[in-house]
């Protein structure tokens, strides 16, 4: 067996937006996943659903396996032929004990890359209003482990920081546990008490939230807020910044976790749109979808296919898959002049009219029974309908039609399938955005019978919301099946949460 190889890649301090470009490729085909604690969730659920997860994650005094047992775990896991991405938090040489591993691999004579990654040292001050360096505060920067090696504690030369004078800026690593010790130490070493200083608590993520005092006054003022780790401390004339130029708080959606569980390819848009309002976006596809083929069931209609006076779409999907099958049987859609396009919502409208093909029939309100209303409106006797549908899935138009003795036929022509993967830990306050009851069903299949009430789930349509309320979900019901209708739903229910209407 051919050896495998190793990247050590840095993972930066949560934010997946932070992740490099070439960080994410490499994770996107790895087949084994060694990762810390600090690494953020949205940047692990890129891993390949079939990929080997393995967490070493690292708490004060509690190591799930020790930094000999994770070296030797990299060594063997590359020896078995697997591509290896070893994810750490930050930047894999700066304080994230790469170093350590890359010496291990070159020993056993394993190939490895080094990725790096956006520190922590200037990303989690930015989110907090921080500027490291500035010209009028501070003219350098000085990183600073407040954890030593086992065996090799050494107590920090507290009198050399601060000889470095008013214009530095400090950041203290993994110190939130000894921050009374740090504070009286620089202040027994001459460092005025009156020297602005902050603690940053998980910054870049939802969860992020600060303590700004004096250094003489630092450390009560955490413990009061009960600030704990991850955590950075910064010490330095900067931290005077903190409030004028805090930004990441001031968005819309600014502390929200969203899951988002649309299939992989079809997440840009809302997450996009939801990042940029502030929130901690972790994209978690719950299902996928597949094309039926050769041409699914639509094989069986080709010879009737010109009989049929409408043709509904219910997805984008579906709209692809007639349009697939039209190429692969050399039929001209000219040779179709009766056919007339129905369409639920504005995303299938637009499949359709991307490829020539104006909208017959599209509902303001984007869902099943909505367009059977508006196609009851418009329909003769005599009209024949097909609908193009998912395989084994109910069809909310075609039942509707069918209640008025409507002839509609239905042609099964893709399957959504279930994805593999994780849902992370639930916290107070967590959304997940949901677009079909197949997505609402991967989730919970994903999330393996924990308990989902705490989930706000926002639903498009009262049929998913019904599969998130047989899980034991509060589902939220977004009016339109639009992405702008969903993120209005968001906004609305956090503004009315964060002003206690609630």
């Amino acid at each position: 067996m051919s050896r495998g190889k190793v990247w050590l890649v840095g993972a930066g301090p949560s934010d997946p937006g932070l992740f490099t470009l070439k960080g994410k490729a490499v994770l996107e085909r790895a087949d084994a996943v060694v990762y810390d604690r600090l690494v953020g969730v949205g940047i692990l659920a890129m891993a390949p659903a079939g990929s080997e997860m393995i967490d070493v994650g690292k708490n004060a005094g509690n190591h799930s396996m020790s930094q000999d047992e994770i070296n030797s775990l990299l060594v063997r896991l590359a020896q078995n032929g697997k591509k290896v991405v070893r994810l750490k938090g930050g930047d894999p040489f700066l304080f994230g004990r790469g170093g350590e591993e890359a010496e291990a691999l070159a020993i056993a004579g394993i190939s490895y890359e080094v990725v790096s990654g956006v520190t922590a040292a200037t990303a989690v001050p930015a989110y907090f209003g921080i500027p490291v360096t500035h010209r009028e505060a501070a003219s350098s920067l000085h990183l600073i482990t407040a954890h030593r090696k086992a065996g090799m504690e050494q107590p920090l030369n507290y009198e050399a920081l601060a000889a470095l004078g008013p214009g530095a800026t400090l950041i203290f690593f993994m110190g939130v546990a000894a921050l009374e010790e740090i504070c009286a130490g620089l202040i027994g070493a001459g460092m005025p008490p009156e020297t602005p200083a902050a603690v940053l608590e998980k910054g870049t993520s939802a969860g992020q939230r600060k303590t700004v005092a004096t250094l003489a006054d630092l450390a009560q003022t955490a413990n009061e807020q009960g600030i704990e780790t991850p955590g950075l401390i910064v010490v330095g004339g900067v931290c005077r910044l903190a409030d004028k130029l805090a930004w990441a708080e001031e968005r819309s959606l600014h502390g929200v976790r969203v899951f988002v569980t649309r299939p992989r390819g079809k997440n840009s848009v809302l997450s996009k749109t939801l990042s940029e309002l502030g929130a901690e976006v972790v994209e978690l596809p719950s299902v996928r979808t597949e094309f039926l083929e050769p041409a699914g069931e639509l094989l069986e209609r080709k010879s009737a296919l010109s009989s049929y006076n409408w043709l509904i779409c219910s997805s984008p999907v579906g709209a692809e898959a007639f349009f697939r099958f039209l190429r692969r049987e050399r039929l001209d859609l000219r040779s179709l002049p009766n056919l007339r396009f129905a369409a639920v919502g504005e995303k299938t409208r637009a499949a359709l009219e991307e490829r020539g093909v104006v909208v017959d029939c599209c509902p303001e309100e984007y869902n099943g029974r909505a367009l059977a209303r508006a196609l009851l409106s418009r329909l003769r006797p005599e009209d024949k309908v097909l609908a193009l549908v998912p395989q084994n899935r109910e069809s909310a138009v075609v039942a509707a039609l069918r209640e008025k003795a409507v002839c509609c036929d239905t042609a099964a022509v893709y399957r959504t399938v279930a994805e593999a993967g994780f849902v992370p830990q639930l916290r107070p306050g967590d959304c997940a955005v949901f677009a079909s009851a197949s997505a609402v069903e991967g989730f919970g299949s994903m999330a393996g019978g924990r308990n989902l009430e705490p989930l706000r789930a926002f639903c498009i349509g009262k049929q998913t919301a019904r599969a998130a309320k047989q899980l034991g979900m509060n589902p939220i019901v977004a009016e339109q099946a639009s992405i702008k209708c969903m993120v209005e739903k968001l906004l609305e229910y956090h503004l009315q949460e964060r002003s206690g209407q609630l």
